[in-house]
Order: structure tokens, then sequence, then C-alpha cells
């Protein structure tokens, strides 16, 4: 079984590495937002195999702290790449201007 987990954690691994790539490839932002929670994601997922693996359930605790903060900087990008989004939420329109 601990082969499994080792297999599993070198393509996370390798997933990461291609996440590098398009950080530093882009071309923008969002590409690099998404590479960036790709990187979040497979954290969290190496974070809970060690977990089962070592027995330590203090590391869930750890994977749930990754994805929350990771959830967190979604939020704050795109509230800070589209900032007029949420102004046309509270006016009601969602659909183009007139």
């Amino acid at each position: 079984m601990n082969e499994l987990f080792i297999a599993i954690v070198l393509v996370l691994l390798g997933n990461i590495t291609v996440g590098l790539w398009r950080v530093m490839r882009g071309p923008t932002a969002a590409d690099r937002m998404l590479a960036a929670e790709t990187f979040s994601t497979s954290t969290v997922a190496i974070v809970l195999i060690l977990a089962t693996v070592t027995g330590r359930g203090a590391l869930v605790d750890v994977a749930l702290v990754f994805a929350l903060l990771a959830a967190l900087a979604v939020v704050t990008f795109v509230s800070r790449a589209w900032p007029d989004i949420g102004e046309e939420t509270a006016r009601g329109g969602g659909g183009p201007k007139p």
C-alpha cells in the first residue's frame, strides 16, 4: 500500500512541476491563479496522504488550514482582479449593460 501512496505523491509532485511552468509562462493572471490553486490542491492531497501513512491526525487539521487559505486566496484574487463584479450583482443585474 505504501508503494501506491508513493506513486500518488510522485504524480502530485509532477502536477506541481507543471503548474510551476504555467506560473512562469502565464499568459494571464487568471492562468497563474489557477496554477497556484493546483499547488494548493496538490499540497492538501500530499499532506492528507502523509497523515494516512504516519497515522497523525494533526496533519488533517493542517490540510484543512491549507484548503481554507487557498479558498481565501481565490476570493481575494477575484475581488481584486475584477472589482466591478460585486457591483453588478448588488444592482441585481448580472447581464450586459444596455
